[in-house]
């Protein structure tokens, strides 16, 4: 018999040396709106199918905006083209045979279904036919998701309410948390009983904030608003005492490059500060947030990343464990996620 082969470390300069398939990596996504995950060659037979006439281009990026107002206009476009659960239904198990087809194999999908439902005159059908959707979805693609319900800061106090009876209602579907979106400029004071409400419900909490304003607004989701993580939250690395604060209490942050370049909020992906998040200790996970926007795909989104800021591979998973440790799903889910991740490296598992 020849010499045993040594166990593979982390620090072994081989690793970082490899660049390897981002499509085999196991990955968990935590921060992607499903109404911006609709395929460009659906969203046209949708429209048409409802008399609704899909302009070219609508539905498929990259593009860049000026500013949220432009990107807000651009995404009602596509929400109003989904009218009926057959709209609902398609998109959620359309959205689960992409994310697999990408190697994601746990994700956390955040739907607007009040909104919806108040538009379209029925609360509850939008919720009801997107889990119809998603449980077909991951029977057929042995992926697992679960779901957020978003809330926009723009709007009542009520249709938050609305939303949280909606997240209770369907729990045992597989809704798990809410959020509040949206304007950050609007405060989330008026909203902080129902979040309150929804904790002691069991919803989990995750709001967007630090995105278009500062780092004031990561410390009102976190104090306020009870976030357990923040989505986007950049920009909290403009207050010291803020970052302290996240990094005591480990409310991780979900760090959507690309999105942020293409609403003009980040010149580039590599001017993006996502490496002075990770050195102030930060919990990062890598997100895509609306790839109809961005053209990115979750492996498009870290192999973006691992060019623009010049990541090996041992960078790209550790970001990768971080967002599967970041993700609500049950211990035994992220313990086979990060496994999955070290196998990816080639490390052995206490390596």
């Amino acid at each position: 018999m020849g010499a045993k082969k040594p166990r593979a470390s982390r620090d072994d300069p081989f690793y970082s040396r490899c660049v390897r398939d981002l499509g085999l990596l196991p990955k968990a996504h935590l921060h992607v709106h499903l109404e911006s995950t609709v395929r460009s060659a659906t969203l046209v037979e949708i429209g048409a199918g409802n008399g609704i006439e899909v302009p070219p281009g609508v539905s498929h990026g990259p593009f860049r905006f000026d500013g949220f107002r432009a990107f807000a206009d651009q995404n009602s476009r596509v929400r109003d083209c989904l009218r009926t659960p057959e709209d609902f239904r398609r998109i959620a198990v359309e959205f689960c045979a992409d994310e697999a087809a990408d190697g994601t194999r746990y994700a956390e999908v955040t739907f607007t279904a009040a909104a919806h439902g108040e538009r379209l005159g029925d609360l509850a059908m939008p919720l009801a036919a997107v889990m119809e959707g998603l449980a077909e979805g991951q029977r057929e693609h042995g992926i697992t998701v679960r779901v957020l319900l978003d809330h926009s800061r723009r709007q009542s106090v009520a249709r938050l309410r609305r939303t949280v009876e909606l997240a209770v209602r369907f729990a045992d579907q597989g809704v798990i948390g809410i959020g509040v979106a949206g304007d950050e400029t609007y405060p989330l004071a008026p909203f902080a009983p129902v979040l309150r409400a929804a904790r002691e419900a069991g919803l989990r909490l995750t709001h967007h904030a630090g995105e278009s304003a500062g780092a004031a607004s990561v410390l009102e989701a976190v104090v306020v608003g009870g976030a357990e993580r923040v989505g986007h939250g950049f920009r909290v690395l403009e207050d010291p005492e803020v970052v302290a604060l996240l990094r005591e209490r480990r409310v991780p942050v979900e760090v959507c490059v690309s999105s942020n370049v293409a609403l003009g909020l980040v010149p580039s992906v590599a001017e993006h500060p996502l490496p002075r998040l990770l050195a102030a200790g930060l919990v990062v996970s890598l997100n895509t947030d609306v790839p109809n926007v961005t053209g990115r795909s979750l492996s498009r989104e870290y192999a973006a990343v691992r060019s623009g800021l010049g990541w090996d591979d041992v960078a790209v998973a550790r970001v990768a464990r971080a967002s599967v440790e970041s993700s609500f799903a049950p211990d035994g889910v992220r313990a086979e996620l990060s496994a999955g991740v070290d196998r990816w490296l080639g490390v052995a598992a206490g390596a």
